[in-house]
């Protein structure tokens, strides 16, 4: 089954992540938007696993122990660059916490899975499929200011991901919670 490991947005955080495409001309560019339920921040993304090794993760993942901590809603940004843009996300301020928890979860994981070389914690809201008119697209980008929303992080999860032809289907397996 193809899993990851994340951090799920309270869902005032994520109905408000939703509405920013509001603010794109449809003319502009091709998107397609990361369903208001599935948004999160990924932590790892762990690929194809079967059910033992699965099993196995789980039981690393409950040894870990982390505190409760707050992040906050950054600015808007693009992957790879602003000459190809790939990817529209959402950064996160105050993420040295996230880096700690995603560090955490490397180290009990690096015998089954290599470590991320470039981790950076975002919240995927888009994914660029064409863009009509670069410099307008890229001169909205910058118009947008994303509001500095609160929330609190007191778990992360273990989740599968069914692909289908209506997009992904998030199923959590496991939650683990802080201590």
């Amino acid at each position: 089954m193809r899993l990851f490991i994340a951090v799920e947005i309270p869902v005032e955080i994520r109905d408000y992540l939703f509405s920013v495409k509001n603010n794109f001309d449809r003319g502009l560019a091709k998107i397609n938007w990361v369903a208001k339920k599935n948004v999160h921040i990924t932590l790892k993304f762990l690929g194809d696993v079967d059910q033992k090794t699965t099993r196995k993760i789980i039981e690393k993942l409950k040894e870990i122990k982390f505190k409760s901590f707050d992040l906050e809603l950054d600015t808007l940004g693009v992957f790879p660059n602003e000459n190809h843009i790939r990817v529209l996300w959402v950064g996160i301020k105050n993420f040295n916490k996230v880096i700690e928890l995603q560090q955490e979860i490397e180290e009990k994981l690096r015998k089954y899975f290599e470590n991320d070389k470039e981790f950076s914690a975002h919240i995927t809201i888009g994914r660029v499929n064409f863009i009509k008119d670069k410099l307008a697209f890229k001169k909205a980008i910058n118009k947008i200011k994303i509001n500095q929303m609160h929330f609190k992080v007191d778990s992360f999860s273990l989740i599968k991901s069914e692909l289908s032809k209506d997009g992904p289907k998030y199923i959590g397996l496991e939650r683990f919670s802080s201590n």
